[in-house]
C-alpha cells in the first residue's frame, strides 16, 4: 500500500553523532516509535498524520550506535489500534525489547495474553486533542483494570493546560501510571510556577505516577544547538526535568522519542540529545537510576 507523508513532514535525522556522553552498562532508551514501513504495517486509517517509515531494524541500529542496551517501544498514534508492527519489533528484538500498547475495550484476554508473551507491559492513553479522537473515561478505566492484572501499567500522554480536568480520571487508574514528557509543560513559565507546581503535587501525591525526563526538543523554546551552540541545547528545558529528577529520582525514565514524530521545526540530533542526559541528571547515581534501574524495575523486573 503506498501512503503519502503529511505536508511539511520532518524526517528523522540519518546521521546522528556519537554522543560524547558514556551511557551506563544496560541503558534503555524507554520511548521511541517504529513506523510502518507502511508497506508492510499499513498506518490506520483514522490516523490524524502519516508519517515517514522508520523501522525496526533502524531503531536497533541506532540503539546500538548511542550504546542503549535496550529499547521500550510505544505505539504511535498513525498506528491505531493496531500494534502489529510493535509487536513484530519485540519479536526480533531478542529480548532487548519492551512495549506499550494501544487497545481498545473490545480486546479479548487471550490478545492480551499474546501481547504480554510478545513483550508488552503498558498500554496508551493518549489526551492530546490534536493526536486522537476523544474515548470514553469509563472505557479507559475499563482497559486499565484489565491490563493491571498482568502487571501492565498505563501511559498518559496529555498537556500541562489539561491536568487539572484530568486529575479525577488519572488519579482513579488502578495501577503504575507513567506520565510522558512531564505532561509537556510550558518552559516559558517559572518552574515554580503554579503550572509546573501542580503536576509536582500530582506526583508527591500519588507513588504509582512516574514522568519520563524526555523530548527537550519538543519542549523547548530556546531551541536546537545550531542555534546555540552544543552546551547550551533545549536549556530552557533543564531546570523541569532536573527537579523531577531530584524529588523523584526512583520514579523517572528517559527516552530519544525516535524518530520524533510531528516536529515541526527542526529534527534532533540523537547523538546531541545523549548529551543532554547529565545535564538533567548529573551525577553517575542518578543517570544509573534514570537510565538502567527505574526501567528495569518496570520493565524487566526480573533483571533488576
Amino acid at each position: 500500500m503506498e501512503f503519502t507523508k503529511t505536508p511539511g513532514w520532518l524526517d528523522w535525522y540519518a546521521g546522528p553523532s556519537q554522543p560524547r556522553f558514556k551511557l551506563p552498562a544496560g541503558a534503555v532508551d524507554a520511548h521511541c516509535h517504529v513506523f510502518g514501513p507502511g508497506a508492510q504495517f499499513p498506518f490506520a486509517p483514522e490516523r490524524k498524520y502519516t508519517p515517514c517509515d522508520a523501522s525496526q531494524a533502524q531503531l536497533f541500529a541506532l540503539r546500538d550506535q548511542l550504546g542503549f542496551a535496550r529499547n521500550v517501544i510505544v505505539q504511535a498514534t498513525c498506528h491505531g489500534a493496531d500494534n502489529s508492527a510493535l509487536i513484530d519489533a519485540l519479536q526480533h528484538a531478542d529480548g532487548r525489547a519492551r512495549g506499550v500498547a494501544t487497545v481498545r475495550r473490545t480486546v479479548s484476554d487471550a490478545e492480551l495474553q499474546a501481547m504480554h508473551e510478545a513483550g508488552v507491559r503498558g498500554v496508551r492513553f493518549n489526551f492530546v486533542k490534536r493526536l486522537v479522537d476523544f474515548t470514553p473515561k469509563d472505557e479507559l478505566l475499563e482497559i486499565a483494570g484489565r491490563v493491571a492484572k498482568l502487571g501492565w501499567h498505563v501511559v498518559i500522554y496529555f498537556e500541562a493546560v489539561d491536568l487539572p480536568e484530568l486529575w479525577d480520571f488519572f488519579t482513579a487508574i488502578p495501577t503504575t501510571v507513567v506520565v510522558d514528557h512531564m505532561g509537556r509543560p510550558d518552559v516559558t513559565q517559572p518552574v515554580d510556577g503554579p503550572e509546573f507546581a501542580l503536576f509536582l503535587r500530582f506526583m508527591r501525591e500519588h507513588p504509582n505516577v512516574w514522568s519520563k525526563l524526555s523530548c527537550p526538543e519538543r519542549l523547548s523554546v530556546s531551541g536546537p544547538p545550531a542555534l546555540q551552540g552544543e552546551q547550551a541545547a533545549y536549556r530552557d528545558v533543564v531546570p523541569f526535568a532536573r527537579r523531577v529528577m531530584e524529588e523523584f529520582p526512583d520514579r523517572v525514565l528517559w527516552g530519544t522519542d525516535w524518530p520524533h514524530p510531528n516536529l515541526k521545526d527542526h529534527m534532533p540530533d540523537d547523538g546531541l540529545l545523549v548529551d543532554f542526559i547529565p545535564h538533567i541528571a548529573p551525577t553517575a547515581e542518578q543517570q544509573h537510576q534514570l537510565l538502567v534501574d527505574n526501567p528495569l524495575r518496570l520493565y524487566w523486573p526480573e533483571l533488576s
